[in-house]
């Protein structure tokens, strides 16, 4: 299947945020962060983050489609970590429907060709803890994991 990747509209935005801010907090209640305190977290990253929305600096979000319909999205931004300038993926989601047909492997390779194409040499992700399918993809593609952050809660 042939992934189509787009830029996100200015007017496709708040439906992007709504989605994408409620699967943020729903993967953080997901690894045990109490749902009050996802919320909160999941608001001021958002306001952070995305402070001028679809034109905010640095921040690339995308439409994925696969023919005529939208299958998924994916927002990126370059940063510099401790390893030097990383295309950091905040997000790469599939829809439901159409999970388990290549789709967010297509979108990694995108990905990685896209980092190429702006002359950065890594490119870096968080996995949530229990999302061993995305955890299975990315070392399939060859994604080294650089620490695991672990907490119990007493």
């Amino acid at each position: 299947m042939n992934l189509t990747v787009r830029p996100l509209r200015g007017d496709e935005y708040d439906g992007w945020l709504e989605a994408t801010k409620a699967g943020y907090v729903g993967d953080m209640i997901r690894a045990g962060v109490p749902e009050a305190g996802a919320r909160e977290k999941g608001e001021q990253d958002f306001a952070t983050l995305l402070g001028s929305g679809v034109e905010t600096e640095g921040q690339s979000l995308y439409i994925l489609e696969a023919g005529d319909e939208v299958v998924g999205n994916l927002w990126l931004s370059e940063r510099k970590d401790d390893l030097g300038k990383t295309l950091f993926v905040y997000n790469v989601a599939i829809g439901e429907g159409h999970r388990g047909r290549g789709l967010g492997r297509a979108a990694m390779e995108w990905v990685e060709g896209e980092a190429r194409r702006r002359g950065i040499s890594f490119v870096t992700l968080n996995v949530f803890g229990g999302n061993d399918v995305a955890r299975g993809l990315y070392r399939s593609l060859g994604y080294d994991e650089i620490a695991v952050y672990m907490r119990k809660a007493l």
